[in-house]
């Protein structure tokens, strides 16, 4: 089969376009930076180009769709160019190159809004209501994905829950940093029950909704561990992974989701080089419950989680030493 990746260059991108391509596929990975996928060709540009677009997605069989701007801060309209009509200009290249499957990556965040989400499944996504603009518009796209479903273009939605591992810039170096700089706190002394997801078990899923897309077509997924822990206990792992001592000090969570919106107005008018320390949808992810029931995405999918959070913890903690080494 000839599949589209695209965001090959990161983590969870990176991984479903080496195990496609270790298991016999003709991949080609669509981003703006190299990724170097062994075995893979490699087309470079942006979602939100037509014509680069049209050129990554011809002659392609299926297409994962993984690229988005991922960010607690920024411009609407930046979110909104990349995340939405990025999406509707690779759906379009997809029907018009001929692939008759779509896998789009979603985010559970698109039905979080903002209260405690406690063994649900995929709720519908909620662009009026989901927290923040990576939210708001990815539920968009989302909605989008799933409505160009049809007979001969088979379209699933998967939403992974918190991807973590080795390499991960995104989450896990930045807890590690922050808890080894002491700034990073817990909300509500860390004991809000949430899923999280090792990322060997995100690739895997995703793999296993594009092989069966022509059965799954049309609905959306939660992809977790299936394992909820508290979040001070997830992050505590990270950090000792990591040999940095985990944090002890706690801020109520609605403090924090106070310093999140006044946060939120700073950073719009003098944004950081990084992310925020603290945004409302932040303080409201680490200070509420949301944890999902897998039995539908399973079933569907055919699928389930190879590796345990423990088995995680521990694979991070030898990536940790080994990086330390050389």
């Amino acid at each position: 089969m000839r599949v589209l990746v695209t965001g090959a260059s990161g983590m969870l991108g990176r991984g479903v376009a080496t195990a496609l391509a270790a298991r016999g596929d003709e991949v080609t990975t669509f981003q703006r930076r190299p990724a170097a996928v062994a075995g893979a060709r490699e087309v470079l540009g942006s979602v939100d180009d037509p014509s680069a677009v049209a050129a990554a997605a011809a002659g392609q069989d299926a297409v994962v769709h993984l690229a988005a701007k991922v960010s607690f801060a920024g411009d609407l309209a930046d979110f909104e160019r990349t995340n939405v009509e990025g999406t509707r200009l690779l759906l379009d290249a997809a029907r018009d190159a001929g692939a008759g499957r779509f896998v789009f990556v979603s985010s559970p965040s698109v039905a979080h809004t903002g209260t405690s989400i406690v063994g649900d499944g995929a709720g519908p996504a909620e662009p009026e209501l989901a927290r923040g603009s990576y939210a708001r518009t990815k539920a968009a796209a989302e909605l989008a994905a799933l409505a160009a479903d049809a007979p001969g273009f088979a379209v699933v939605a998967v939403r992974p829950h918190i991807v973590w591992g080795p390499g991960d810039t995104q989450l896990v170096q930045r807890v590690v940093d922050r808890a080894a700089a002491g700034r990073l706190p817990v909300l509500d002394a860390g004991a809000a029950l949430i899923d999280t997801t090792y990322v060997d078990n995100a690739v895997s899923a995703l793999v296993a909704a594009l092989d069966r897309a022509e059965d799954a077509h049309g609905e959306a997924f939660v992809v977790t561990n299936g394992e909820p822990r508290p979040v001070a206990e997830l992050i505590a792992g990270m950090c000792r992974a990591a040999g940095v001592t985990p944090p002890v000090w706690s801020v109520p969570g609605t403090l924090a989701r106070a310093a999140g919106a006044v946060v939120e107005k700073v950073w719009a008018v003098r944004p950081g080089a990084d992310e925020p320390p603290m945004t409302r949808f932040l303080a409201e992810q680490l200070s509420t419950a949301h944890w999902f029931d897998q039995r539908r995405t399973r079933e569907a999918l055919g699928w389930r989680p190879a590796v345990s959070l423990d088995e995680g913890f521990a694979r991070l903690a030898a990536y940790y030493r080994a990086r330390d080494v050389a």
